[in-house]
């Protein structure tokens, strides 16, 4: 079972003149639990050549790997799964090509897409817009992001796994997990910090707070 708690999701034009490979190896010095290969600036093959490097360190320290939208480089780089979005494949289809035992996740904003997603057989949800970010272009129309009482209504709803993505830093990732979430999935609140080990274990601890606070029914 992943450890959804970090979950660094790559950006090599967001990572302030620095290889995904070198920040990678700095999350997983911090704990990273999940490692999404995004690289949207790439091309697919220039994602494969990364991909292989990436899945390498990945499977040496027991975190998981997954590939963002593209079920045949996740088919190719032999990764532990795949994370879809609204114009990708649909998981029921994704599931076939890679198998019962493949980590499949769903960027979902609202309940319904949330009820959906876990119905048609996704492991987990990344929820988003949470807060305003600049790392993507495609975020919802809210561009405020949809906050931590989506969150806790999707988490409410669904039971299956779920990550908070946008805009979140080890600022607010408490507030995030506090809500139900299971961990936060970032770009550049790891990628663009100075120390990408230490920007990640912040991101832990305030991630295990939050869910120390949800525990206690604070």
């Amino acid at each position: 079972m992943p450890d959804w708690s970090v979950y660094l999701v790559t950006g090599e034009s967001l990572s302030a003149g620095r290889s995904t490979r070198e920040i990678v190896e700095r999350a997983i010095e911090g704990g990273v639990g999940v490692v999404q290969l995004r690289e949207k600036d790439q091309s697919v093959r220039e994602r494969y050549e990364m991909g292989r490097e990436i899945r390498d360190l990945c499977r040496e320290a027991g975190v998981t790997f997954v590939v963002n939208d593209r079920v045949d480089l996740a088919q190719a780089l032999d990764a532990d799964g795949v994370h879809l979005g609204d114009d990708d494949l649909p998981v029921p289809v994704a599931r076939e090509l890679l198998g019962a035992e493949a980590v499949i996740g769903r960027s979902v904003s609202t309940v319904a897409a949330a009820k959906a997603a876990a119905d048609a057989g996704a492991d987990y949800l990344g929820v988003g817009t949470v807060y305003r970010t600049q790392s993507k272009d495609d975020i919802p129309e809210d561009e405020h992001g949809v906050g931590p009482e989506r969150v806790a209504e999707i988490a409410d709803a669904v039971d299956i796994p779920l990550v908070g993505i946008g805009g979140i830093t080890a600022e607010n990732a408490d507030a995030v997990a506090a809500a139900g979430a299971d961990g936060v999935a970032v770009i550049t609140a790891i990628t663009r910090a100075e120390d990408p080990a230490a920007a990640t274990a912040a991101l832990d601890e305030a991630v295990e707070r939050g869910k120390q606070e949800r525990a206690s029914g604070l």
